[in-house]
């Protein structure tokens, strides 16, 4: 069974720090580019960061840029989304998934709210 299972999130003060973690199981997790996406009330989910599978090139939304940082660890099968100087708009549901071709996996999401 394909699970990936989103954890770390929480309630933070402005300028606080958070980390995601996605650990995933039922797959080859190497095979996968592993992104976050995040969804705010009455807003549309939007990407935050990627890793490839390859190189472990990243993507960064431009409203994360210098804020977050990701990070695979192939041996755990787990993706981690540090989030540092967070702002009341980063608060939404942040979930994980995975790609490779047509198969897409998404995790079920860990609230993330930051408080001004």
């Amino acid at each position: 069974e394909v699970q990936l299972v989103e954890s770390g999130g929480g309630l933070v003060q402005a300028g606080g720090s958070l980390r995601l973690s996605c650990a995933a199981s039922g797959f080859t997790f190497d095979d996968y580019a592993i992104g976050w996406f995040r969804q705010a009330p009455g807003k549309e989910r939007e990407a935050v960061s990627c890793v490839s599978s390859s190189d472990g090139s990243t993507y960064y939304a431009d409203s994360v840029k210098g804020r977050f940082t990701i990070s695979r660890d192939n041996a755990k099968n787990t993706v981690y989304l540090q989030m540092n100087s967070l702002k009341p708009e980063d608060t939404a549901v942040y979930y994980c998934n995975a790609v490779r071709g047509f198969n897409l996996y998404w995790g079920q999401g860990t609230q993330v709210t930051v408080s001004s």
